[in-house]
């Protein structure tokens, strides 16, 4: 059905109008504006990439072809999914295979649990799944989901496509000199060394597997805490995949024909699609597609690079004997060719306390071997050591551009819960140049100030207990002092602070008399508040003293006297230094 929906397509100018229209009305309701949109980007109009994804940015597939056919125009319908039921062409082609079906669901459920404020539809995946590979190949996937054989995208030598030189040794596409997008989603593997996730549980990540890579497209489209519900949040997203306008909405115009329903059909009987955006037809195959065999000018969506036209087709007729060949031009290097290094450019020193942003990020020059900055090439932060620290968005690796000047900029970090040292390692994606590392710290919590939340007098009588729990307060540069760490310790004086071996005292679990409270622990509004007081049969007064990690510290009156004593004594004010 496919490939009739693409002679379709090509019938006339009447069918043509009606598939075009059907984009504009799809685009109108899913992408951004008409012309421009909020955030200056181009519309649907344009089939142009966005100005912040250009040709050197190439997303997660290398910006590698994709199939191009657009939905049928009727809304699918509910069909049998046994094993042994008919499947028509319309059926097939408006279906989706049972174990891809299956991954899509089992990736958008994951993500809803680690990351819901995405709001990640499965049918966003299902829509990527269909441009990239016609739902692997019609679901030719066995039933650990790995695909019968190897989907592979055309080799990125420079000639027609993006430049990107080998960088898994030949692992995922068995190619040694230059990279292929792999898989039912086609991840190149440079990414896939970072982006790669195990959605099946088999302890391996395979971009074969729709489960490993339905999971890790889901982990791709939701990073730097994207909205997937928000259309400009939305349309970022699918660009960051593939940069072309183009791309986005055939993936929104399968998008929202998931959204009006479909339907479970069985592995292996789903139709190819029939067109690709490089001017190939056919489905995948298991090596990499050939360049069609006449010219044809680049898709608008993916403009030719300068000086780097697509490859005239061989002439069928030899060359006269003894006529000289010259060989073809080499391709003008890429800015990624060009970059002889990476140093950090003015990263100041990273440290944050635990749980907080750290204010300063980092930023890393690509230069040239003369030394200058290099535009447009993109690095990778990854987050090296032990530590629960993550960039904005809750990922371990994060990508930036260069700008003019050479400069990328990492998202902000955020520090966990774990202490101590970790590095920020700088890498250029696309060839092996060292970069710098970046040492980062995260520090305790602290408190620089203890004040009581209350003003009534301690008192009891002697072998009473205190009517009322002392509570404090923690706070750092005014602001909630959560999770900070705390001492109490009934002290012999102001001026000796061991611990009193008379008065008041706390109770432990079995009973047993406790003058001194350790790993006591701030709440989230900054709040302490110490169990109950116990006081032996001395009187006069005593001192409480709460300490938090960062010095902060508090001393606090309590009073043991006979009740008449007691009632005439004048309320004594807590003392506090920090």
């Amino acid at each position: 059905m496919a490939a009739q929906f693409g002679r379709r397509l090509r019938k006339g100018a009447v069918t043509t109008a009606v598939a075009a229209a059907a984009v504009a009305a799809l685009s109108a309701s899913q992408a951004p504006g008409a012309t421009v949109d909020d955030h200056g980007r181009s519309t649907a109009a344009d089939a142009q990439p966005s100005p912040d994804a250009t040709a050197d940015d190439s997303g997660a597939t290398g910006n590698s072809p994709y199939y191009t056919d657009l939905p049928p125009l009727n809304t699918p319908s509910p069909a049998p999914t046994d094993a042994t039921s008919t499947v028509s062409p319309v059926e097939s082609e408006a279906g989706i295979p049972a174990t891809v079906l299956d991954a899509y669901k089992k990736a958008a459920a994951e993500l809803q649990e680690s990351k819901p404020g995405c709001n990640l539809p499965w049918q966003l995946l299902a829509a990527i799944g269909q441009v990239e590979s016609g739902q692997a190949r019609g679901g030719r996937v066995d039933a650990d989901g790995t695909t019968t054989s190897k989907i592979l995208g055309p080799q990125l030598d420079g000639n027609g496509f993006e430049l990107i030189k080998d960088t898994d040794n030949g692992a995922y596409d068995g190619d040694t000199a230059y990279d292929s997008a792999v898989g039912p989603m086609q991840f190149i593997p440079s990414t896939w060394a970072w982006a790669g996730r195990d959605g099946n549980d088999d302890g391996v990540k395979d971009p074969n597997n729709i489960y490993d890579a339905a999971l890790a497209t889901g982990h791709y489209l939701c990073r730097n805490d994207w909205d997937l519900s928000d259309s400009g949040d939305l349309d970022s997203a699918i660009l960051s995949y593939n940069p072309s306008r183009h791309y986005v909405n055939t993936v929104l115009s399968w998008l929202e024909y998931y959204r009006k329903g479909t339907h479970e059909i069985p592995d292996g009987t789903g139709t190819v699609p029939g067109n690709r955006s490089d001017g190939g037809t056919g489905g995948g195959s298991t090596t990499p597609p050939s360049l069609p065999s006449t010219p044809s000018a680049p898709h608008p969506s993916k403009p030719g690079k300068p000086g780097s036209p697509r490859p005239t087709p061989p002439s069928t007729t030899p060359p006269p004997s003894g006529t000289p060949t010259t060989p073809p031009p080499a391709p003008p290097a890429t800015p990624t060719q060009t970059v002889d290094h990476l140093e950090d450019s003015g990263t100041a020193k990273l440290t944050a306390m635990a749980g907080d942003a750290f204010a300063e990020k980092i930023s890393t020059k690509a230069e040239n071997a003369a030394g200058k900055g290099v535009a447009k090439v993109r690095i990778r932060f990854t987050i090296v050591g032990d530590t629960d620290a993550t960039f904005t968005g809750g990922e371990k690796v994060a990508t930036a551009l260069t700008d003019s000047s050479g400069v990328a900029t990492a998202p902000a970090l955020q520090a966990g819960e774990t202490t101590g040292a970790f590095t920020v390692r700088a890498t250029l994606i696309g060839r092996t140049v060292t970069g710098p590392d970046y040492p980062a710290t995260v520090t305790q919590r602290v408190a620089d100030t203890l004040v009581r939340t209350g003003d009534t007098a301690l008192t009891c009588t002697p072998g009473g207990q205190f009517a009322d729990a002392v509570q404090v307060k923690a706070t750092y540069k005014d602001a909630v002092a959560d999770k900070v760490t705390a001492t109490a310790t009934l002290i012999k004086s102001a001026d000796d602070a061991t611990e009193n071996d008379k008065g008041p005292y706390f109770k432990d679990a079995d009973g047993k008399t406790v003058r001194t409270l350790t790993a006591l622990t701030t709440d989230a509004d900054g709040l302490l508040k110490l169990p109950q007081l116990y006081a032996d049969d001395t009187t006069g007064t005593f001192l409480l003293r709460i300490t938090t990690a960062g010095g902060a510290t508090l001393d606090v009156t309590l009073t043991v006297a006979a009740a008449t004593d007691a009632s005439a004594s004048p309320s004594p004010s807590p003392s506090a230094s920090s």
